[in-house]
């Protein structure tokens, strides 16, 4: 492994105030980069700040760029002599109205946006896609169809629609859209970095991620009555925010990356949150660990050996991560 970089080249870093951008942006500031920080209200000082406190006396410094995924050619702006762009902007909610308007056109159309810009700045040589494993696994099928069972950077998801999983429907469009755009060419190089539940805690006092979800209904009493039966593969922000780096600046990178440390129950983390943080929330009754669907199997071998990322137990970054959401008070106390 070899990482290659020169900092007198800015970096393109999409969906800056994201929890995994926050980390990532440390990441750059600390080795002396200019980061172009691309976000849709550049003006807003509160949603900055974060970024802000992070510049100060840091080695690098932050530009800071308007740009929305669904306007044609707003990031080319933040991306003028940038050799290096970090795609981490990407809607997520629980909560939406009209799929197609809130997950998938944000995901497909913002990447296709990026990437136009991309074939029309001639600095850029590398992208680095934030996917997910959700478009790798959309469901049981995939696990079973998967070689041996076991999913790999060669596995896709073929279940989710529309109507059925459209989060992780998204991901997989806005994915496979990155690829056919990078095939198309041959300046830059694609790389793409497939995390699982991201945990831990956030730059910012509050982020949106499925983590934050999961944890605040684990808390403040929406599981009570049981955690759903779901495993998911975790892995630790600062992880996935390492993994974005190398997968920049790591001379031999390519291809897609299984990012997690290991899968995970709701009901292990309400087991985890409880023994750390005793019985004055309103945790869940019932934690089942089983479910009809196979056991998640997957195979980060990749991650750990090319980019050269050993994932961290996630157990510590679930604690923190909730202790802050205590903290700014995101999730309550039943004697409070």
């Amino acid at each position: 492994m070899s990482l290659s970089y020169n900092t007198e080249h800015p970096v393109l870093v999409t969906g800056a105030t994201g929890y995994v951008a926050g980390w990532l942006i440390q990441r750059l500031l600390d080795e002396g980069f200019t980061v172009h920080a691309a976000m849709r209200n550049p003006d807003d000082a509160r949603k900055r700040a974060h970024l802000d406190e992070m510049a100060e006396g840091a080695k690098g410094e932050i530009k800071y760029f308007h740009a929305d995924l669904l306007d044609d050619g707003s990031f080319s702006e933040a991306m003028q002599s940038c050799e290096v762009v970090f795609h981490t902007a990407s809607p997520f909610t629980m909560k939406y109205e009209d799929p197609q308007r809130d997950l998938i056109d944000p995901a497909l159309n913002g990447t296709q946006n990026v990437l136009k810009s991309v074939n029309e700045i001639p600095t850029v040589k590398r992208v680095v896609l934030t996917s997910s494993i959700a478009a790798v696994r959309g469901g049981g099928d995939d696990q079973r169809n998967a070689p041996d069972g076991v999913l790999d950077e060669s596995v896709w998801n073929t279940q989710s629609n529309l109507d059925d999983g459209p989060y992780a429907y998204s991901k997989t469009l806005a994915e496979r859209e990155a690829w056919r755009m990078a095939d198309g060419q041959d300046r830059w190089r694609l790389v793409v970095v497939n995390p699982g539940l991201v945990v831990g805690p956030g730059k910012a006092p509050t982020q949106t991620s499925a983590s934050f979800d999961f944890l605040r209904q684990i808390g403040d009493g929406t599981f009570k009555e049981g955690t759903p039966p779901v495993q998911l593969p975790a892995v630790d922000v600062r992880d996935v925010a390492e993994a974005h780096f190398r997968a920049g600046f790591e001379t031999e990178a390519e291809g897609r990356h299984l990012t997690f440390e290991r899968p995970i129950w709701l009901g292990e983390i309400a087991d985890m949150l409880e023994a750390e943080f005793g019985e004055r929330f309103d945790w869940p009754k019932e934690r089942p660990t089983s479910s009809d669907d196979p056991e998640f199997k997957a195979d980060n071998s990749k991650l750990r050996e090319r980019l050269g990322v050993e994932p961290r137990d996630v157990a510590p970054g679930i604690k923190e991560m909730f202790q802050k959401m205590i903290d700014v008070g995101d999730v309550v106390r039943q004697d409070s």
